[in-house]
């Protein structure tokens, strides 16, 4: 098995050709009703969807074609849905104009209300968050230190982490100007602890699975072993030599962790997109924790004239990223996950008579269900690379990583997948 990350995942065995499609859910969106803008003229018809998938702004306005959204909540392929009330709030927000200062003061109030922080900051994204919380750790609220970065002159610069923790975006730390020092085992770790470290980054999926990724199905991805540090245990460490812990919960919510729990574990700083399960704005995010740390970073922040200037957050993006956390905040999430599964096996039903082909029900690392894909080649003769492209270059477009996740389709879209999936491999097995 090969893995490229954010990318695709390839499987291959004697006889067999596959991928998986993780077909999660529930036909809601990513939050609230899940309805988006003109939701309540969406249709749930296949045919009508599909020349919606034709003809729609995208199409006429630059040639685009969209896709089914049947996958993770990926930046590269559109990010997911806002509902109505997201969308109505950011709407009404445009028309007026306020102090971003005092807007970002109350949002953040808001925000660390609902977490249970001393604290909070709405960022450009999960990325920003982390580089302006690394930012933070650096600086503290010295202007001369605010104003040296990326480029820090004293000693107390260095970014702990552990091996298993590492993955591609920990380049934010760098960015903000810190040196990482990894280390490898839970000795190294303790070992490395010193006066130049200013703060421990631990990655929340590093609990989950081995490998930095959308969560995968349980056999493709073992659980990480006792070698792997958990993050509390990251966190005493910290606490007891006074350095400050930041925590990437950012592609966690809503199965991966729980809302406040790494918050209540004593993180210092917890990073949180805004964009992914919480259902606001896509280039949304937040820094949350002790007070000292994120005024720290307010200050790097945009408007202000630090490293982080050019992370900017619109006005809207902040009202909608509130609003949709209030819905999240009081969304029955079990009652949500549960959904995800249900479609699951509705639509490996759905493709059960395809002739050569197999959709199995596994359960992911996050604890719902998928539907892997497999194929004989004998019946039809594809790599998984010809499949993922002839799904892509089709009509409507499909796009999958390792899993397609139904719960960013609407009601009736799931319908829709699994008519472009039946159509695609019977037609992909009839000249075999």
């Amino acid at each position: 098995m090969t893995v490229g990350r954010r990318g695709f995942v390839i499987r291959s065995g004697a006889g067999a050709a596959g991928l998986t499609i993780g077909l999660s859910g529930c036909g809601t969106g990513t939050g609230g009703s899940g309805q988006g803008v003109g939701a309540e003229e969406w249709p749930t018809d296949p045919d009508a969807l599909e020349a919606r998938y034709r003809d729609n702004i995208y199409t006429r306005l630059l040639g685009v074609r969209p896709h089914l959204p049947a996958h993770e909540h990926v930046s590269r392929l559109g990010g997911g849905r806002m509902d109505a009330e997201v969308i109505a709030a950011m709407a009404e927000a445009n028309e007026f104009f306020v102090d971003m200062n005092e807007l970002f003061e109350a949002a953040g109030a808001r925000i660390a209300e609902r977490l249970g922080t001393e604290a909070a900051l709405v960022t450009a994204g999960g990325f920003s968050a982390m580089v302006l919380g690394a930012a933070g750790c650096l600086t503290g609220t010295d202007p001369a230190r605010v104003h040296a970065l990326p480029l820090p002159t004293w000693p107390r610069r260095e970014c702990l982490i552990q091996t298993p923790h590492r993955f591609g975006y920990d380049r934010a730390y760098r960015d903000a100007g810190m040196t990482i020092v990894e280390a490898e085992t839970r000795e190294d770790f303790r070992a490395a602890l010193s006066e130049r470290t200013a703060m421990i980054a631990a990655l929340a999926t590093a609990e989950r699975q081995t490998m930095f990724a959308p969560p995968a199905p349980v056999d493709w991805a073992p659980a990480p072993g006792s070698e792997v540090m958990t993050v509390r245990e990251q966190i005493e460490i910290g606490r007891a030599a006074g350095v400050p812990v930041l925590v990437d919960m950012a592609s966690d919510l809503p199965t991966g962790v729980g809302l406040v729990e790494f918050v209540e574990a004593g993180a210092d700083l917890i990073v949180i997109s805004g964009g992914k399960g919480i259902g606001g704005p896509q280039s949304s995010g937040i820094l949350a924790g002790r007070a000292d740390l994120v005024e720290a970073a307010r200050l790097n922040a945009s408007p202000n004239d630090g490293i982080g200037r050019g992370m900017k957050v619109g006005k809207e993006e902040i009202v909608g990223l509130l609003v949709a956390l209030d819905r999240y905040v009081a969304r029955d999430v079990e009652s949500w996950v549960a959904g995800w599964s249900d479609m699951a096996r509705r639509i490996a039903a759905g493709l059960a008579d395809v002739r050569g082909l197999t959709a199995e029900v596994v359960t992911n690392t996050a604890g719902y269900e998928d539907v892997e894909l497999t194929w004989d080649p004998e019946v039809i003769p594809l790599t998984t690379d010809e499949a993922k492209a002839g799904l892509m270059a089709g009509e409507p477009r499909l796009a999958y990583l390792m899993t397609i996740r139904t719960r960013l389709l609407r009601e009736g879209e799931d319908a829709l997948v699994i008519r472009r999936l039946r159509h695609f491999f019977t037609e992909a097995g009839s000249g075999a």
